[in-house]
């Protein structure tokens, strides 16, 4: 754990933000994840086994989680809108306000009112279900987007979000542009 707090602090200090490579596993009987971002070195995070990547599920909320992402992933593909929650066009936001409102659970509309529901996770935690949160704009540095883990497997952290570009997708984690954007998680379930 050390060593991945390290090596995080490390890549902040040396790198400005860019899109990247998706993470990849080794291939080799090394029991690690490698994280590859464009023009960077490796990471390499310690991990039980290569076949046994995935995080540990909470049993009493991966029923609840596991809906609350099917249901987002019918948006993907949704056009952004600025405050938009329907499939017209939705923002970040929207996108996980919508989610959880489906399943009677209520949340704060904007996603830097979100950050302060729920519990804190260490990323190495992080399960199907939790929120991810976002400073992009780094003048401003509050948090400004939030998106909702969709697979969590050590290295490889996958969130269905809206973006202003591409509207709702899937993106990693290990995007460098994510990765260094990346804020904090929070466990709502």
């Amino acid at each position: 754990m050390k060593q991945f707090i390290i090596c995080i602090l490390t890549m902040l200090a040396l790198s400005a933000c860019k899109s990247s490579k998706h993470a990849k596993a080794s291939d080799t009987n090394s029991p690690k994840v490698i994280i590859q971002a464009q023009n960077q070195s490796n990471i390499e995070l310690p991990n039980a086994s290569n076949n046994e990547t995935k995080v540990e599920q909470h049993s009493n909320s991966n029923t609840s989680a596991t809906q609350i992402v099917d249901y987002a992933q019918q948006f993907q593909g949704v056009k952004y809108k600025y405050g938009g929650t329907t499939k017209k066009g939705m923002d970040c936001s929207g996108l996980v306000y919508e989610s959880f409102k489906a399943f009677n659970i209520q949340l704060p509309r904007i996603s830097r009112d979100m950050a302060k529901e729920g519990d804190r996770v260490d990323i190495k935690d992080v399960q199907v279900g939790d929120l991810l949160f976002f400073k992009t704009n780094k003048k401003r540095n509050t948090i400004n987007h939030v998106g909702l883990v969709i697979t969590a497997l050590l290295g490889n952290i996958e969130f269905i979000h809206s973006t202003t570009s591409q509207g709702v997708i899937i993106s990693s984690l290990a995007e460098r542009y994510w990765y260094f954007s990346f804020a904090e998680a929070r466990r709502l379930l």
